[in-house]
């Protein structure tokens, strides 16, 4: 049974992971528009990097290496 501070772990996970799917269906949107303002497109893609970045880093504090 996890505890609650891993259940709010989850569900932050969850939701960084659901913004980083609107970010990139943003970023392709405005791509493929053919109007994109390259410093805004700039922008949400380092937005979503950096939301992959704390994805990761929740990711492994959820799931730790396991050394065989």
């Amino acid at each position: 049974m996890e505890n609650e501070e891993e259940r709010e772990m989850r569900e932050m996970l969850a939701r960084l992971k659901q913004e980083h799917r609107d970010l990139d269906s943003a970023i392709d949107a405005l791509e493929d528009s053919g109007r994109a303002d390259q410093l805004q497109v700039k922008r949400l893609k380092k937005k979503k990097l950096n939301l992959k970045d704390e994805i990761a880093r929740l990711e492994d504090q959820l799931l730790p290496d396991i050394i065989a």
